[in-house]
């Protein structure tokens, strides 16, 4: 789990073999047709944010959340339809011979819960490990072993352990077989959030006293998995919000982009020209203005940050193309232009999503947020469908430059049908694409055919 620069890492523990045989008939039990349903329920409130909501869709859980789940329903699930823990089955009810060193395992299993364990120093293979609990202070010793050397003193567990029969009386106490470690201001926020809903739990109910943290861990233990649960898709929208979109030469990629309609060329010009935060590209070339003739030449401005270009707007004689590296960047240029355009500034349509791509573990695992190139094909198809979509809805959107028209109709009268015409000339001239990979991103005699003009060769 990534989150402010940190990760979370699963891990494994060994067990004694005693406590590996109870937990196995605990394990076969569970599985009897007249536990299944239980089952299914215990473990599905364990692992609620997987099964409700988008987290599942996004993220799965770990095999260490799934086996602390599973511990759950061993040890803390009370079964809803009247039967006994599978604990109390396994005591009170099975009437096959369980040896003693399994059995002497039941009571400490049936009074352990998940805590959140921080070590007091630094661990190291072949010595005992102390850890203390971050919600009430409980020290414990638990054997060390390998696989300490993946631990840290500043990473807590959100681990399950088991009192050590042998030993009752003292802090001693085994793994649960799994724990995750986490960094410290995770930890703290699972503990928080936890304790956000305990409140919650509180006032709903009108009960102030759901006990020590023992009794409530015992409890709703569970809570803690949700709340890393919920870490963990705060970390994945972290991840993908600042993933980094990158042109084949390193530059910035533009996927946010916005479409605007205009009908006062200069003042749009005067305007951007006095937004410190943007300056003039290049002028326009001796192409241009051959094409451009008596028409308003295109301007274009641009943003950079640290010698990257982030922003682009491009003004044309009818429109207002703002291009950006991210939504948060467009949506600030939008209530930039609104506020300084006002009524002149009329809204055709945008595009905020990048290229769809799958993230490898590595990729969300890693410090530095994720980059990914963006190839000249997939940029020209997220293009063409944005276009696609904007321009034959202006087909049917009024137009000021056509007295208020729309675009199909006016093409029907004598009058304004060869205005339709230079406009939709012009949007072909100024197509995006053209600045992008030097050719139009959309094809413009399927919008003329739309309005009931004639095709223009190509």
């Amino acid at each position: 789990m990534k989150h402010a620069g940190e990760q979370a890492t699963g891990f494994w523990t060994p067990r004694p073999l005693s406590l590996d045989g109870v937990l196995s008939r605990l394990e076969n039990l569970s599985r009897q047709p007249e536990f299944w349903l239980q089952r299914e329920l215990a473990q599905a409130r364990a692992l609620k944010p997987y099964l409700e909501g988008n987290t599942g869709r996004l993220v799965a859980p770990l095999d260490q959340e799934i086996e602390l789940a599973s511990l759950y329903l061993f040890c803390d699930y009370y079964p809803d339809d009247g039967q006994l823990t599978l604990i109390e089955q396994l005591r009170d009810v099975i009437s096959e011979h369980i040896p003693e060193e399994e059995r002497q395992w039941l009571d400490p299993l049936k009074h352990s819960y998940l805590d959140v364990l921080k070590p007091t120093s630094p661990p190291k293979p072949g010595q005992d490990l102390a850890l203390q609990s971050l919600a009430d202070g409980t020290r414990l010793i638990l054997p060390g072993g390998d696989f300490v050397k993946d631990l840290a003193a500043d990473r807590p567990l959100l681990i399950r352990v088991i009192r050590d029969p042998s030993a009752q009386a003292s802090e001693r106490a085994v793994w649960a077989g799994c724990g995750i470690a986490v960094s410290q201001t995770d930890a703290e926020a699972l503990l928080d959030i936890t304790s956000e809903w305990r409140r919650e739990m509180e006032v709903t109910t009108g009960s102030f006293a759901l006990g020590e943290w023992k009794e409530f861990a015992k409890r709703f233990g569970y809570m803690l998995l949700w709340a890393f649960a919920q870490r963990r898709m705060a970390a994945l929208v972290d991840a993908v919000v600042h993933i980094g979109y990158r042109n084949p030469n390193g530059q910035p990629y533009l996927y946010a982009v916005a479409l605007y309609d205009h009908h006062e060329h200069r003042f749009f010009a005067d305007v951007l020209a006095e937004m410190n935060e943007f300056h003039v590209e290049r002028p326009a070339s001796e192409a241009t203005q051959s094409v451009a003739g008596d028409r308003p030449l295109p301007r274009q401005w641009v943003q950079q940050e640290d010698g990257r270009l982030v922003a682009r707007l491009t003004l044309t004689p009818f429109q207002l193309i703002v291009e950006c590296d991210s939504p948060q960047r467009l949506d600030h240029i939008k209530h930039r232009l609104a506020a300084s355009l006002g009524f002149s500034l009329h809204f055709r349509g945008e595009t905020l999503v990048p290229p769809v791509r799958k993230l490898s573990v590595d990729e969300l695992m890693s410090n530095e947020p994720p980059t990914l190139v963006v190839t000249s094909e997939e940029d020209y198809l997220l293009l063409n469908q944005f276009l696609e979509k904007a321009y034959l809805e202006w087909s049917d959107q009024p137009h000021l430059a056509l007295n208020g028209q729309t675009p199909r109709h006016a093409a029907a009268t004598a009058t304004l049908r060869r205005r339709v015409g230079d406009l939709i000339d012009d949007m072909e001239r100024y197509d995006p694409g053209c600045q992008r990979f030097g050719k139009p991103a959309f094809n413009y005699n399927r919008l003329r055919a739309h309005v009931g003009l004639e095709e223009v060769p190509e």
